[in-house]
């Protein structure tokens, strides 16, 4: 038993001597590790670095031909439309001049568009003409080409084509139009489609009238 009591004793005596030695411990153990570190180095004996792998670089290219845009360059005359909803496919003519007699000679080739009117691709009204019939017979096809389009309803896609893009539009309002309403305005918010069934440039009637909405744009290539 006493044995045990001197050797806590000598235990307690040894830590108390430790802790109170412990500055000089650690700069004698500093200055041994610096010094091996100093001799190791100069015999070039200290273990290399594994080199740390770096993310690649990213370059974004300034070329514009290899970046793909959806907008057509310039605006663009329309040649043809296609609804799905009513299977209506037509072509589409682009006079430069408003007299009444061409205007209706042109009918009876298919749709077409007011000369005064915006081209596809820019801001305002791209206002199309075309003839619808319900006659049992027709002779010219191009008497029915807006036959349907009253049957079309908010939300429906019109598609229009020009020779290098293709162009959506969504239906926004679908009316009937008595002869003493105002006509079309051209200058609008945005970009809009208007299709406007009618019996001649000359004569006032009761016609529909499509509203839609610019959606999209895609190049044809792509």
């Amino acid at each position: 038993m006493a044995g045990m009591i001197n050797f806590v004793a000598w235990l307690v005596t040894a830590s108390a001597q430790a802790y109170a030695r412990k500055w000089s411990f650690l700069g004698v153990f500093a200055a041994v590790f610096l010094g091996s570190v100093i001799i190791l180095a100069k015999y070039d004996l200290l273990p290399e670095m594994s080199p740390v792998a770096s993310a690649p670089s990213v370059t974004l290219s300034s070329n514009p031909s290899s970046v793909r845009s959806s907008k057509p360059a310039a605006p663009e005359f329309p040649t043809k439309m296609e609804i799905s909803k009513i299977g209506l496919a037509v072509t589409i003519e682009n006079p430069s001049t408003t007299n009444i007699v061409a205007l209706d000679a042109l009918l009876l080739s298919g749709a077409v568009r007011y000369p005064t009117s915006a081209k596809l691709g820019e801001n305002g009204n791209v206002v199309l003409f075309g003839h619808s019939s319900y006659l049992p017979i027709v002779r010219n096809q191009a008497y029915k080409a807006f036959n349907g389009i009253q049957k079309l309803a908010a939300g429906d896609i019109i598609t229009v084509y020009s020779s290098t893009a293709t162009y959506s539009y969504r239906v926004k309002s679908v009316t009937k139009e008595s002869a003493n309403d105002a006509g079309i305005p051209l200058s609008v918010t945005g970009r809009v489609l208007t299709l406007s069934t009618c019996d001649s440039f000359g004569e006032k009637s009761d016609r529909f009238v499509v509203v839609a909405d610019f959606v999209e744009s895609h190049s044809i290539s792509t």
